[in-house]
């Protein structure tokens, strides 16, 4: 066992980071602040003199190796839990046990004075690089420098409209679904999750609203130039400034769409119950569906954010292109039913990012553009766990009604989308997200059946 120095406690900030270890290894840190007052309780190890807590695991879920510096941490029984964004596999930070047995790797943390250190097994292993994992939205107010080109992109109304503290999450979603604006949109989701997560652990968790809201046939926007989807001009291959500039404006306009396609299954799906099996009966949703659906809507709000800026600091905003509303057609036409939503949404076209992605990402890289090829893969991490969701609730739906969820998907896929699902299939990422080649291999959509 060998212990060394992570650096001084002025440096940890943040909730959470990366260690990158000299023998290949990766780990996570954690800084949690203390779940009991210090007085009457001895300090631990890991704890600091004003209340916070330090903890190491392994970075990579013993599961499926899905990211562990992305997962959602709670509280239960005095302990802090974190769930893997994969499989939603849960581990006490402490001792890496988990409630399904399997346990995780856990390392001890002492805090020294100042000096936070790390012990871990074997010699001559030392810390070469420490990296934050970034929670924040890349807002207006965050961004703009002197080197900030100069855009003819109107500025936004100052300040979003929030709801009172008696709104429902209805309330909520109806809101920014019928909030126009992009800054505001971002703003409004990252504040009703942090607000609806942090109400969870509390004795008065946010109301639902079941069915006291209807959402908006289709959200509005602002300042955009619409075509349709097949009037959209080429992005081309990622060489040339321009082409980078289209690619990420196109992607944008995806991502904005991706919002409102989290916030509206939440309110338009909250009065769902399961259709009741042989031996069974009908199930509403949890409150858990809710949250894994908000906690979509953030990642997607700051993916926005992310090619937002990106755009900026290109010279260019977003609204300077056309954009198409291809997405929220698909929205459109699985309004009437839950797991044709997931199954076309989630499980085609999330999914289909998983393919193309790696590819988007290589393109930049060829071309030096090193910082959006940071920003793309935070945004395909993911959209891993996006996949990984929709796969999560479209089975515990199929598990309730006792169907199989690979005939329920693909009976959607011939109902309601047009087109075959081509590869090439990214098979590792579909897998780490619970698709198995047997949902999506020679399958064929609406055009073809009708063919047919």
């Amino acid at each position: 066992m060998v212990s060394f120095s992570l650096g001084p406690l002025s440096v940890f900030t943040q909730s959470r980071y990366v260690i990158h270890l000299s023998d290949g290894k990766r780990l996570v840190l954690f800084r949690l602040p203390s779940i009991e007052p210090s007085s009457g309780k001895s300090k631990g190890a890991n704890e600091t003199d004003d209340g916070w807590l330090y903890y190491a695991m392994e970075a990579e879920c013993p599961h499926a190796g899905g990211p562990m510096q992305d997962s959602q941490v709670d509280i239960e029984d005095s302990a802090y839990i974190v769930s893997c964004p994969w499989h939603a596999y849960d581990f006490n930070v402490e001792t890496g046990e988990s409630s399904v047995g399997i346990t995780a790797c856990t390392f001890p943390i002492n805090v020294h004075g100042e000096c936070v250190a790390l012990h871990y097994p074997g010699d001559s292993v030392t810390a070469t690089k420490i990296e934050p994992v970034s929670e924040k939205m890349r807002l207006k107010n965050e961004r703009r420098t002197r080197s900030t080109p100069k855009t003819q992109e109107p500025p936004p109304p100052e300040t979003a409209q929030y709801l009172d503290e008696n709104a429902t999450l209805c309330d909520w979603c109806a809101h920014i679904l019928n909030t126009s604006n992009p800054e505001h949109k971002i703003e409004l989701t990252a504040h009703l999750f942090a607000t609806f997560t942090e109400r969870e652990n509390s004795s008065s968790p946010m109301p639902l609203g079941r069915g006291t809201v209807a959402a908006p046939a289709q959200p509005p926007r602002d300042g955009l130039t619409s075509v349709r989807p097949w009037e959209m001009r080429k992005t081309g291959k990622g060489g040339t400034l321009k082409s980078r500039i289209s690619m990420l404006h196109a992607l944008a306009n995806i991502e904005q769409w991706a919002i409102d396609l989290a916030i509206d299954i939440c309110i338009r799906f909250a009065t769902f119950h399961t259709e009741p099996a042989s031996q069974g009966c009908s199930r509403e949703l949890p409150r858990t569906f809710f949250h894994d659906w908000l906690k979509v809507a953030n990642d997607e709000a700051k993916h926005f954010s992310l090619l937002r800026a990106r755009l900026e600091e290109l010279g260019s905003y977003f609204g300077a292109l056309p954009v198409h509303h291809g997405l929220w057609d698909s929205a459109t036409a699985t309004a009437h039913d839950l797991r044709a939503r997931i199954s076309i949404i989630a499980l085609v076209h999330e999914a289909r990012g998983l393919d193309v992605n790696p590819m988007t990402i290589d393109k930049f890289r060829k071309a030096g553009d090193k910082e959006s090829v940071q920003s793309l893969e935070v945004i395909h991490n993911d959209e891993i766990t996006h996949v990984t969701t929709g796969h999560r609730w479209l089975t515990w739906i199929c598990r309730q009604e006792e169907t199989d969820p690979i005939q329920v998907f693909r009976s959607n896929v011939q109902k309601h989308f047009r087109g075959a699902l081509r590869g090439p299939f990214n098979t590792e990422a579909r897998a780490q997200a619970g698709m198995n080649q047997q949902y999506y291999e020679n399958l064929v959509g609406l055009n073809d059946v009708e063919v047919a």
